[in-house]
């Protein structure tokens, strides 16, 4: 069984440092050999891609835009009347995706509008994203990228978001059809949702693109107290033959470089040429 693969999610880790290149070049000196993140669109491609080349880093996953966070966005995938939107960020993200050599692009479903009912809107918002991802996959299809559908927990984190259980995403993907539209695992929204993860893991993993992890409820490092037993989640992953990124999405609780022991000890187990650095 090949050991996991890990990469750092610049959006999180490394918070003291400023800018994404500074965040890329910390990753790299820390032992990734991958870095992903939410919207690096404050950023010139060209400077990202410098940064990562310079480190010997692959970027694996970018967002597609949040819309217009001022009045309450986060994503575009699934809200109607923003299908012209959802598109043009949609080129936006693949221009980006192209320059950085990224393959893998989180289609981002959005929130329920404000005032709304979720019952009400979900099959007028369903149809939205299923013509909306249709596109995408077409449009990501030419540029040979991957597109993902990521639930995130509407319990905790996210009480308006569209897209809240693997069982959901799956479901629409089921209804697209397209084999580069793909699912993103990630286990603290997973965990918060629904539990049952060793059963949830091997149902959904065969179309699982890429996965995250925090603890939980805290959403810290892997390491720290919570719910979940990473050592066997990791060991679950393993042994079900997952081959792609296990990107770290956390809130580091004091300093990044020495938060990532558990990635330490994971590496040494596995013989990582890290792992004693």
């Amino acid at each position: 069984m090949a050991p996991l693969r890990f990469s750092a999610n610049l959006s999180w880790l490394f918070p003291e440092l400023p800018g994404l290149p500074a965040r890329v070049r910390a990753a790299g000196s820390s032992g990734f050999e991958a870095v992903e993140v939410a919207w690096p669109y404050a950023e010139t491609p060209e400077a990202l891609a410098r940064a990562a080349r310079e480190a010997g880093l692959r970027l694996v996953l970018i967002n597609t835009p949040p819309g217009d966070q001022e009045k309450g966005e986060m994503g575009l995938g699934a809200v109607p009347g923003r299908q012209a939107a959802f598109r043009e960020g949609l080129e936006q993200a693949v221009r980006y995706a192209k320059a950085l050599g990224c393959p893998r692009i989180h289609l981002m479903a959005g929130r329920v509008p404000q005032g709304a009912d979720r019952i009400a809107v979900k099959a007028e918002m369903e149809a939205v994203f299923l013509e909306n991802l249709r596109h995408a996959a077409g449009v990501l299809a030419q540029e040979d990228l991957v597109g993902l559908l990521e639930p995130i927990n509407t319990r905790i984190t996210d009480p308006q978001y569209f897209l809240d259980t693997p069982q959901q995403a799956a479901a629409i993907l089921q209804k697209v059809g397209r084999p580069n539209l793909q699912l993103q695992m990630d286990i603290f929204h997973w965990q918060i949702m629904d539990g049952n993860l060793t059963g949830n893991i091997r149902e959904f993993l065969p179309i699982v693109g890429h996965v995250q992890v925090a603890q939980v409820p805290g959403r810290g490092e892997p390491s720290s107290p919570g719910e979940l037993n990473f050592p066997y989640l990791f060991q679950l992953l393993e042994d079900e033959g997952y081959k792609g990124f296990v990107g770290c999405e956390y809130q580091p609780r004091g300093d990044t470089v020495e938060g990532l022991s558990w990635l330490r000890s994971y590496w040494d187990r596995r013989g990582h040429p890290e792992a004693g650095q």
